[in-house]
């Protein structure tokens, strides 16, 4: 493989031809700023960015650009930190007949992470890690295209529903085995799935804080409160994967259809959301956000975000029959989605920590890179601001992964991890998918070109 200096930075030729800036320093002039931190947007700003950190920034007329540098101009463009997002995955849904599996999403994936604006991500859950960690090594050596990775484990999960791609725990005792051995090969988290026991969760909590690291999960056997209870540090999916709510529940137990039917019931301000809403926040825990996945069929896109045309030419085909067959069947499906989300805003404005994800499982209908700007979107959609949504998708997912004195947040001495967008998002949050160019490290990535690389390939690699 050939390899081409850029600078303090060295890139294979497959990365090389993706890249659009790739000088030592260069300033971005005049642009409208939304900077991660929640603060209010502001106008006429220039940043300027040496060896991959930003070294100025302010008012366009106010600030000094460096002789013979670069100059981008921004003029009627917007500049968002890169997003840094953490349900994430490198497999798709590929079912079979009546069977639910995934495929592993190598090379097309982080390609289209990167191309939709994610600079960083954490996998939510991995069914081939060493894979994973092979690829942030290649990714971080300038031999593959993407973001910046924090690779979770394999599943923690005992037998239930059949998934082929995942490993199921026999006993306790595998927990702790579990933990030691892929933190030793350098993952950085743990997913807790729909059937484990209190124990299984204690052990690995107990496991991964020791090692200052944190587990998640994606749960139905335990409820929130037995989860948030014994200190697990985030839980997926909003509201949606909470069996609390379910009637006369068993202890461990996971009985999805109850689970559902429980949600389905409970008021949208009822006293069980709302105490459950209040412990989660009194414990600290996380929520993770990932709307994307639950989006409704009637009137929208068949791949929320705009993927449908990555998508290999029969899974293209499947989703068009199933997306005709649910045309004004989904009323449920709608009502939930946005019972959920006023139950996620609720819990972010009493304060409770939420950060964002996109989970490309599901119907096949989430499609990495095109689903994380349509999660922003739908955040505006259901209310948040767009300097909340911002913030939520970059700062809090920063702070979450303990890089946010480095990464999240547009300000002097930080990361160069820019998007530059080729539109205003505070008047149209569709916006977001005018990306121009995705600037990790001060390496600026031709978005669309990034997109075009890939079409027609998810699903095949």
């Amino acid at each position: 493989m050939i390899s081409i200096q850029f600078e303090a930075q060295e890139f294979s030729q497959q990365v090389q031809r993706f890249i659009t800036v790739d000088t030592n320093s260069f300033a971005i002039t005049n642009v409208k700023l939304i900077d991660g931190t929640g603060s209010t947007i502001k106008t006429s700003q220039t940043i300027v960015v040496t060896d991959g950190k930003i070294t100025a920034l302010g008012n366009s007329d106010e600030t000094s650009i460096p002789n013979n540098i670069t100059q981008i101009d921004g003029e009627g463009k917007t500049v968002i930190p890169g997003l840094v997002m953490l349900h994430e995955h490198l497999f798709y849904t590929k079912p079979f007949e009546n069977w639910f599996s995934v495929g592993q999403m190598t090379f097309t994936f982080p390609r289209l992470y990167l191309a939709g604006g994610v600079t960083s991500m954490r996998t939510g859950g991995s069914i081939q890690p060493q894979t994973d960690l092979n690829v942030k090594k290649w990714i971080n050596e300038g031999k593959m295209t993407g973001p910046k990775m924090h690779v979770t484990g394999p599943f923690i999960e005992r037998e239930g529903p059949k998934v082929p791609e995942l490993g199921f725990i026999g006993n306790t005792d595998e927990v702790s085995k579990i933990v030691n051995y892929w933190a030793d090969k350098g993952v950085t988290s743990f997913k807790v799935y729909n059937n484990i026991t209190k124990e299984d969760l204690k052990i690995c909590v107990e496991e991964a804080h020791k090692r200052g690291l944190k587990v998640t999960g994606h749960l139905c056997s335990l409820t929130y409160e037995d989860a948030s209870n014994i200190g697990i540090d985030n839980l997926e999916h909003g509201f949606m994967a909470a069996s609390d709510f379910a009637k006369d529940k068993q202890d461990e137990f996971c009985d999805p259809f109850a689970a559902r039917t429980g949600l389905r019931a409970e008021d949208e301000d009822g006293v069980e959301i709302n105490n459950l809403i209040d412990l989660l926040i009194k414990n600290n825990t996380v929520i993770t956000t990932t709307p994307n996945v639950f989006e409704p069929y009637t009137d929208r896109e068949i791949v929320p975000g705009g993927g449908f045309d990555a998508l290999a030419p029969q899974i293209q085909e499947r989703l068009k029959t199933s997306y005709e067959r649910a045309q004004g069947k989904d009323s449920a499906s709608l009502a939930m989605f946005n019972k959920n989300l006023k139950w996620v805003k609720r819990f972010h404005d009493k304060g409770g920590f939420l950060v964002a994800g996109t989970d490309p499982t599901g119907a096949g209908r989430t499609v990495a890179g095109y689903a994380n700007q349509r999660t922003v979107e739908i955040l505006v959609e259901a209310g948040f601001s767009v300097e909340e949504a911002i913030k939520i998708c970059t700062l809090n997912g920063a702070k979450f992964l303990g890089v946010d004195n480095e990464l999240g947040t547009v300000e002097i001495g930080k990361t160069a991890d820019l998007l530059l967008i080729d539109g205003d998002i505070s008047t149209d949050i569709k916006n977001i998918r005018k990306l121009e160019t995705v600037f990790k490290d001060g390496i600026g990535f031709d978005s669309k070109q990034l997109f075009e690389s890939v079409k027609g390939q998810v699903g095949f690699n």
